[in-house]
């Protein structure tokens, strides 16, 4: 059957198209395209500034790239203007941790700000470099920060780069992290103190405990974050939570309805024992706040973060947390210094009554008790006079808080607890400048440690101006201090020692070298050595030297250890670690630039004076499986030192603990001339790898192998190029 004749267009109009518009309306053809040459688009400077701020805000640009851009035309240095967000976002992309440090309405010149923070950042890693040439024989003296005093720029931007050197990598940098550290504990310090004599000048009504005990914290632990505005918030909590308690039992309690910055005075004594009710069951029973009877002489106990953080502590951190919550809850409680237990008390009568006995006392060590008068003599175990019972005034409450912290520091004799010492001292002094007997005591600490002589002397002659009864011992340490100051000047350069001279071929361990003590089972590592015991007669009797095998005239060895301290043992005594880690000792970046994995790398004045020790302690940790292992790691198959030994040995799987004499005399391929062979093979295949290419040898699998490695392991492969430079050891 034929198909139906289409309708002629005449008939039906014309066919729809795509661009027929809804009910058959039909839309314009497009223009056709332009004969002439095409507009040229609009260029970067005829975009709204607005626009041209967010280009140069959002895209991947620095600041050379910024300046760079505002040098082109004039639109674009407007858009780059100083005070405008493009130099704003720079400063907040290079260094964002200085934005709390400027308010959203300020008018700042950002470029200025990004200029001298640059310009600080220069001058803190140049101060830092110094340092470690400076003061690498001796501790950092009084003087030795005279150039940060007379600092040109904002003190804040100077402590932003030493922050960033402390946020490095943490194996590397040890040497400046250790410097950078110093610095800011000064620098901060130094703050803290104009801040404690700035709270000690105003009147007694307006220096807040907590404050205070804020400032202690600050001074005591410069480099931890502390502020007084988290701990206020932090207490702030606490008194939320015994208003909301308090509300759970008196609704209408003026203190649960008392409004934000409201300072509220609670007179009825019914109403305030609903308070101390309300406190005691939040923080002793909700909170569980307890006084630290284990660990009593802790330090930490006295600082009031930690007693937030870990909620125990002492009398007196304890009574400093419960009065500030219960002025702030409107009672007012009154602290008394009360011999070796810190008390608070609570009016019971007429307010500012000198009637002891009307008063009760409250023990926030013992969860808020309260005690009578009778009760807190048994609670020391002896009588006491009336003035006992007295109010103390804030600054009496910070010296007793700087005085336990003395006698703490007092306790031990370890550079933890002498600085410990050192800080309390500065803050005692600085409440007390002319206290005779804490001078003394800061004088012979001083010269206890054989640091700062100058600083001795001043204190001396202070000492002697003060009270010249004072005479005969300030004579006695007058005296040593020269001859020290004097010795210091006659004292050579750096002592050199080499492993290549006679004199010192008995000397079997060298600087870096992480060890264990065979007895005591510290593990250490190896800054300095002596061919034979340097130490006098009284300390070799001391520490019973004359009854090891060997005696005195051994080598020994200065070590860090990992407790902290520093020690001075017999070459016997010690042995290679087989599983070498990291020292946590303060003192490691004075002497180490770096920890590479099984060994320490000394600093640039370390090593000149142990010129030859690092060479000899590379070749000395290829003794360790945890070396072997790494090497197994990132070399192939064909160069695996742990397959071609066990192959050479038929161990079929088994990995040999120790290297022994008898195995190595044995075998022809020792393991250590075998490692030293591969070393050598690695360092010319390594050494091709980054010239030519990988060498035709290896092929498709070994490349793969290694490659997939070679990134994250090349600075290994650089470090074992080194080693081949071994020879023997005695």
């Amino acid at each position: 059957m034929a198909a139906p004749e289409r309708a002629s267009e005449a008939e039906t109009g014309p066919a729809e198209s795509e661009a027929d518009g809804p009910e058959g309306l039909v839309l314009p053809p497009p223009p056709p395209p332009p004969t002439g040459p095409r507009p040229a688009p609009p260029s970067l400077a005829e975009l709204p500034g607005e626009l041209l701020e967010l280009i140069a805000c959002c895209g991947p640009l620095n600041a050379s790239d910024v300046a760079r851009l505002a040098c082109t035309c004039r639109r674009l240095r407007e858009a780059c203007q100083p005070r405008g967000k493009v130099w704003r976002e720079q400063l907040r992309l290079r260094w964002p941790s200085l934005m709390k440090y400027y308010n959203q309405v300020d008018s700042v010149n950002w470029l200025e700000e990004y200029k001298q923070r640059h310009k600080a950042g220069l001058e803190a890693r140049r101060i830092v470099a110094s340092f470690s040439k400076r003061f690498f024989s001796d501790h950092v003296p009084c003087d030795g920060f005279t150039d940060i005093e007379t600092l040109e720029c904002p003190s804040h931007f100077f402590e932003d780069e030493l922050m960033s050197i402390l946020n490095m990598e943490g194996r590397k940098g040890l040497t400046w992290k250790y410097y950078a550290k110093k610095i800011l504990y000064f620098m901060r310090q130094q703050n803290i103190l104009k801040k404690l004599k700035v709270y000690l000048q105003r009147p007694a009504d307006e220096q807040s405990f907590l404050e205070g005990a804020v400032l202690i914290d600050q001074y005591c632990n410069p480099l931890s974050d502390i502020c007084l505005e988290s701990v206020q918030a932090q207490v702030d909590d606490i008194v939320a939570k015994v208003r909301k308690f308090l509300k759970s039992k008196n609704s209408r309690h003026p203190s649960v309805t008392q409004k934000a910055g409201e300072v509220l005075i609670v007179s009825q004594a019914e109403l305030q024992r609903q308070v101390l009710d309300a406190m005691n069951y939040v923080l002793y029973e909700q909170l569980k706040y307890k006084g630290n009877e284990v660990d009593y002489y802790n330090s930490l106990n006295s600082y009031i973060r930690q007693v937030l953080i870990h909620r125990t502590g002492i009398p007196i951190s304890l009574s400093v947390l419960y009065l500030t919550i219960a002025r702030q809850l409107g009672v007012r409680l009154e602290p008394v210094n009360f011999p070796s237990h810190f008390l608070l008390r609570w009016c019971q009568g007429t307010e500012g009554s000198t009637n002891i006995f009307d008063y009760a006392y409250i023990d926030a060590f013992g969860k808020g008790k309260q005690l009578t008068v009778k009760e807190c003599e048994y609670l020391i175990g002896h009588h006491v006079t009336e003035e006992f019972y007295g109010v103390a005034t804030a600054k009496e409450v910070l010296q007793r808080m700087v005085g336990n912290l003395l006698n703490i520091g007092k306790r031990e004799s370890t550079d933890q607890s002498y600085q410990l010492l050192r800080d309390s001292l500065d803050l005692y002094l600085a409440m007390y400048p002319d206290n005779v007997q804490h001078l003394m005591l800061q004088a012979r600490l001083y010269f206890h440690l054989g640091i700062w002589p100058e600083k001795v002397l001043d204190i001396l002659q202070h000492i002697q101006a003060l009270d010249p009864s004072q005479h005969g011992a300030v004579g006695y340490l007058v005296q040593h201090t020269l001859e020290h100051i004097e010795r210091r000047k006659e004292e050579a350069g750096p002592d050199v020692k080499l492993h290549s001279e006679e004199k010192h071929k008995d000397v079997c361990y060298s600087v870096g070298l992480i060890m264990k003590h065979k007895r005591y089972g510290y593990n250490c590592v190896i800054y300095g050595w002596d061919p034979a015991c340097m130490m006098g007669n009284e300390w070799i009797r001391n520490m019973n030297v004359h009854s090891l095998p060997h005696g005195s005239q051994q080598p020994f060895y200065n070590v860090l250890v990992e407790d902290g301290s520093c020690r001075y043992a017999a070459q016997e005594n010690l042995e290679y670690n087989m599983e070498p880690r990291e020292i946590p000792h303060p003192d490691i970046g004075r002497y180490f630039a770096e920890f590479a994995g099984t060994h320490y790398l000394a600093n640039a004045e370390l090593e000149f004076r142990y010129p030859e020790d690092l060479r000899l302690t590379l070749a000395d940790v290829q003794k360790t499986p945890k070396h072997m292992h790494m090497l197994a790691q990132i070399l192939p198959t064909s160069l695996n030192p742990k397959l071609q030994y066990q192959k050479r040995l038929g161990l079929k799987g088994k990995w040999p603990k120790q290297w022994t004499t008898e195995r190595e005399e044995s075998h022809q391929h020792t393991p250590r001339l075998h490692l030293l062979a591969l070393s050598e093979q690695v360092h010319k295949q390594t050494k091709m790898a980054t010239t030519v290419g990988w060498p035709q040898v290896y092929d498709r699998e070994h490349i793969s192998e290694f490659s997939g490695k070679q990134e994250s392991s090349m600075a290994n492969l650089e470090s074992l190029s080194q080693m081949s430079g071994w020879r023997a050891r005695s």
